[in-house]
């Protein structure tokens, strides 16, 4: 099986990709994988570094204004879309699976000109041109949030790595704490605002990390890597860490108790999944769409909401001060987090790509077999009818018809060796849904199996799979009560 993914630009559309890639990998380590990028995207880092292939192709961005490089947009766009189906082609791709952003345009058009099966996922509540196009030319889409409005769209969840969805902040704390040079008995304030830092969170930190430290709460400060030394850390037993960038963000999420951060998808999505409560700072930019990420989660009690224009040292010592130091308010905001969160939507996009495959190598069989011309059997010898009277020479009887004629009902006898053909008997389940615990039993890998590799036997077309419609989530204790000892001494 081989798959081509969609989804550079942007860590918001490169991450759920990849941690797709990884789940397809681990239902079965033979499925190919090959990602779609740009030269000036994050994916020419990240891919290869998670062990993918990667292929380029021509950037074409749509200009927001009417402008003369509008003009130009068509043709750059048919360059981009010739380049990936000479990749559909190269690699023989089952599905293209898009995320989104510059590169699943030009993917999305190509691959319905190859006639190569479409899925779509789409992060944020408010869905891209290129996600909207992509949702009008398959009935595969999924979301990553419950109010995304999106032709044939069915909530799934964002896809996120195994090594967060998994991650245990309780069991992990103290060596994360350890790993970052703090203190295994104060709380933590986690502070991000993605991989280049965010300016205004840097200056309102700033204005109020005296106050914070002497409250008795350490602070972990992502600055991005052209703010590392804009804040000093003030003098006391109380620690403030900062680091330019950090790699692996579950190391993060174990140290931290709570967490003022940006609101994109991908952030939203890891927090609740860990059950980190958070202050959530929309980026100002845009159209709103961070701000509707985290709406939920605030609504529901897991974080805080403050627009960026609002975020100021007052309100740091204020509004969020008070609760990091409540041990009760944080750990019902931690629960309420977790409850929100969706651990296995990577896996579960998994198994819809592979049942998409699945399903498409049974049409495919099945117009085969339409097209072959049915086999000659010899017809069996004619018994002449005993003597009749003279008088009724002139009325002969009916011959008996042949099996598989027109006259007689389809019966055993007309079938294969075998019986009757059985559908579904791939191991993938292709057209019967997804029923069962995840993931399936049996066969290799995460217990998926083999895709199947050609039909011994002709398939008749069978309905359409039912849409994968995974659990919703139980609310979880949460990890948030587990640092209460701690909390106790400060």
């Amino acid at each position: 099986m081989r798959v081509v993914l969609a989804g550079g630009g942007s860590a918001g559309h490169i991450e759920p990709a990849l941690a797709l890639a990884d789940a397809l990998r681990q239902a079965d380590s033979s499925i190919q994988v090959t990602c779609l990028g740009t030269a000036r995207g994050l994916e020419t880092r990240l891919v290869p570094m998670r062990g993918y292939d990667l292929e380029l192709i021509p950037a074409v961005p749509l200009p927001r204004s009417v402008t003369p490089q509008l003009l130009t947009v068509p043709g750059r766009l048919a360059g981009a879309v010739h380049a990936v189906g000479v990749i559909l082609d190269r690699v023989g791709a089952d599905v293209l699976v898009g995320f989104g952003g510059y590169v699943a345009t030009p993917a999305y058009l190509s691959a319905k000109r190859h006639k190569v099966p479409i899925v779509v996922h789409e992060a944020n509540p408010l869905p891209g041109i290129a996600n909207r196009l992509g949702a009008h030319l398959t009935t595969h889409v999924f979301t990553g949030h419950p109010d995304t409005k999106l032709r044939n769209a069915v909530y799934l969840g964002l896809p996120i790595r195994r090594q967060i969805a998994e991650l245990d902040r309780f069991a992990l704390g103290d060596k994360a704490r350890a790993h970052f040079g703090l203190r295994l008995d104060l709380p933590v304030l986690l502070v991000f605002g993605g991989s280049q830092g965010a300016m205004s969170l840097n200056r309102a930190l700033a204005g109020a990390i005296g106050s914070i430290t002497n409250a008795g709460v350490q602070v972990l400060h992502v600055t991005g890597p052209k703010h590392l030394h804009e804040i000093q850390a003030p003098p006391g037993p109380v620690p403030y860490v900062a680091v330019p960038y950090v790699d692996q963000m579950d190391l993060a999420y174990a140290a931290a108790d709570f967490a003022l951060c940006r609101a994109g998808a991908m952030t939203c999505a890891e927090l609740t999944a860990v059950g980190l409560p958070a202050a959530y700072v929309p980026l100002p930019h845009g159209n709103g769409e961070q701000r509707l990420n985290a709406l939920p989660i605030v609504q529901r009690g897991g974080g805080l909401l403050v627009d960026d224009a609002e975020l100021s040292a007052e309100w740091i010592k204020s509004s969020l001060l008070p609760v990091l130091t409540n041990i009760d308010q944080v750990a019902g905001m931690s629960e309420a987090a977790a409850a929100m969160g969706r651990k296995d939507a990577d896996r579960w996009l998994a198994k819809a790509v592979i049942d998409v495959v699945a399903a498409e190598a049974a049409k495919r069989a099945a117009g085969v077999t339409a097209e072959t011309p049915p086999v000659q059997r010899p017809a069996p010898p004619v018994q002449q009818p005993p003597a009749a009277p003279q008088a009724h020479a002139q009325s002969r009887p009916e011959p008996e018809p042949e099996p598989g004629s027109l006259f007689t009902p389809r019966t055993t006898r007309q079938q294969g060796p075998g019986g009757p053909a059985q559908p579904g008997t791939g191991q993938y389940q292709a057209e019967g849904g997804q029923g069962g615990a995840w993931p399936p039993s049996g066969g290799q890998g995460a217990g998926w199996g083999q895709p199947p590799v050609g039909e011994q036997r002709p398939q008749p077309p069978r309905p359409q799979p039912p849409r994968p419609q995974p659990p919703r989530p139980q609310p979880s204790p949460g990890p948030g009560r587990h640092r209460q000892a701690r909390l106790g001494n400060c």
